[in-house]
C-alpha cells in the first residue's frame, strides 16, 4: 500500500537484491503506520483501495544476545512513570512468539520480500520437530574398546 516502497522493489528481479532493498527501506521504520483517512470527495465510482491496516504502535528494536532474541521498546518522553515501571525496557522474545509472527506473513508479502512461498517460508527456518533417524540408518558406534557395537546412540 506504500507507493514509494512499491516503486523501489518493482524493478528489482534478483531475490537477494530485493531483500536488501526491503531491509534498507524498512530498517528506519519504527512505527506501524495507520492508513490515511479516506477522502469521500475523490470519486464514488472508484474502487476502494485496500490499505495495510496499521495499528499505529511503536515497533521494538530486536537484538540478539548469544542464541536469544530480545525486544526493546524505546521510551517516549511523555510516558507516565507508572507505565515505565510496569513494562521492562528489554524482554526475551521467545521462539514460539517468533514462530507465530513469522507464520502470519502472507504469500504476497513473501513475494515482495523475494522469498518463495513454496520453498522458503520463514517459519520453516525454526525447528519445531527434532528429526531422528531410525536405528538401522544410524552409524555404528564402538563400545568398550571395540568389542561391542551399538546403533542406538544419537551422538
Amino acid at each position: 500500500s506504500d507507493v514509494a516502497f512499491a516503486d523501489k522493489i518493482k524493478h528489482v528481479r534478483d531475490p537477494k537484491a530485493r531483500m536488501q532493498v526491503v531491509w534498507n527501506y524498512c530498517k528506519g521504520k519504527m512505527v506501524c503506520e495507520t492508513d490515511d483517512p479516506k477522502d469521500d470527495a475523490d470519486g464514488e465510482n472508484d474502487e476502494p483501495k485496500k490499505g495495510h491496516g496499521g495499528c499505529g504502535a511503536a515497533q521494538p528494536l530486536i537484538r540478539k544476545e548469544g542464541l536469544k532474541l530480545f525486544v526493546q521498546y524505546k521510551r517516549s518522553k511523555d510516558d507516565d512513570e507508572e507505565v515505565k515501571s510496569l513494562q521492562p525496557d528489554k524482554r526475551l522474545f521467545p521462539p514460539h512468539e517468533v514462530y507465530t509472527a513469522l507464520k502470519k506473513i502472507s504469500d504476497a508479502d513473501l513475494h515482495m520480500l523475494g522469498l518463495s512461498e513454496d520453498y522458503a517460508r520463514p517459519e520453516w527456518m525454526i525447528l519445531t520437530v527434532m528429526p531422528v533417524p531410525p536405528p538401522p540408518v544410524r552409524p555404528s558406534i564402538a563400545v568398550d574398546g571395540g568389542a561391542m557395537r551399538s546403533e542406538d546412540d544419537l551422538t
